[in-house]
């Protein structure tokens, strides 16, 4: 499906910042997205959701009422298919794990350019889910630890699922490896010489080998391969 063929991305807002709000409206809406509406709390992104069935939320985390976090949790518990990726200023530790945990398949600082961004979100139509650069390593890191705290059994488990047998190509590894460590799909094609619809197109051919649905989940496994690079 070519992209004037392909339906408008509908989208929700979640933010209790006006401007900020009004400025994304206007953005989304120039770059072919449809904003079927806005929630200026967690509370009201909930009933929004379930009320507008948006295909994307875009998701503040401090908010009053009811915080970006907790309001992922209820929408993905009643509405596991929505995408929501949070757009935040916090770089928090804590407020990435928890995200990703919650149910995000995203997180995007509010510092992002704009062609940035809009480029990020043209990336969940292809199934690959966007992080600001530099919040992959952090993930990597996180996984990494949590995979080893898991001991033998957790080994035990994952070879049940037959994951070691997986067989990456040498580019795919490359890719991996340069994702996991933080580079942006424009770095990494720059990187390894490759276009983005080339990078992108690796990735997801990554998820479909090792039967993931998100890019967290590919970090993760780049952490139990040793993956992250050191530069």
């Amino acid at each position: 499906m070519t992209d004037s063929a392909r339906p408008a991305l509908r989208v929700l807002i979640v933010d209790d910042h006006t401007l900020l709000v009004e400025g994304l409206v206007n953005l989304l809406g120039s770059r072919g997205f449809d904003v079927v509406g806005t929630a200026q709390d967690g509370q009201e992104g909930v009933e929004q959701a379930l009320c507008l069935q948006p295909d994307l939320v875009l998701m503040d985390i401090r908010m009053p009422r009811c915080d970006g976090l907790t309001a992922t949790r209820l929408i993905k518990a009643r509405q596991p298919d929505v995408k929501i990726v949070m757009l935040t200023t916090s770089a928090e530790d804590d407020d990435l794990f928890e995200a990703i945990k919650s149910g995000a398949c995203g997180y995007l600082l509010k510092s992002t350019r704009g062609a940035d961004f809009i480029e990020a979100l043209h990336g969940l139509e292809e199934c690959i889910p966007p992080f600001s650069p530099g919040l992959a390593a952090r993930l990597l890191r996180e996984f990494a630890h949590l995979s080893e705290a898991g001991g033998k059994s957790g080994a035990a488990e994952q070879g049940k699922k037959g994951e070691e047998k997986v067989r990456l190509s040498k580019r795919q590894t490359e890719v991996l490896q340069l994702v996991a460590a933080g580079l942006t799909y424009k770095e990494v094609g720059s990187r390894l010489a490759l276009s983005d619809h080339t990078v992108r197109y690796h990735m997801s051919e990554i998820m479909n080998l090792l039967h993931m649905e998100n890019r967290s989940q590919v970090i993760a496994y780049a952490g139990k391969l040793g993956l992250e690079t050191k530069e």
